[in-house]
């Protein structure tokens, strides 16, 4: 957040001190109502949208006038403070230990030859039973 405040103040753009502003006081609020560090806060969200439009009018010859439209518009900002991120080694070896770990505490069977060994179950119930059925019904009739 303090580096956007640093970017906008050195930005030859009419609407950078209203958005610095804005920020700054977007901060206050989070540091004062929410008891939120300023130096951990940073912008997660800013959205510019239409506000309200006032109608005026510039009166010219023969009775009428041009129109003149004053636009407005609102700006929404929103902070969010910063998470501390690990380091994307550290996250690498605690994954790769982590995966060692479950590793030695589960037996490895791959799943292909738990359904083969399903099927063939499966397949070897079936079989009895579908000769028992098939010699009952040739000893009924």
């Amino acid at each position: 957040m303090k580096e956007a405040l640093v970017m906008l103040k050195f930005t030859p753009k009419r609407s950078a001190p209203i958005l610095a502003s804005l920020i700054a006081s977007a901060a206050a609020n989070a540091e004062n109502n929410f008891k939120q560090d300023a130096d951990k806060l940073f912008i997660s969200k800013l959205v510019v949208n239409e506000g309200q439009t006032l109608k005026r009018g510039l009166p010219v010859s023969r009775g009428r006038w041009h129109p003149i439209l004053k636009r407005s518009s609102r700006i929404t900002v929103e902070l969010s403070p910063l998470e501390a991120k690990p380091d994307k080694k550290k996250s690498k070896k605690a994954a790769k230990a982590e995966k060692a770990e479950t590793d030695s505490t589960e037996k490895k069977v791959p799943k292909v030859k738990k359904a083969k060994a399903a099927k063939k179950v499966v397949e070897a119930v079936e079989t009895p039973a579908a000769e028992v059925a098939a010699e009952s019904e040739k000893s009924e009739s």
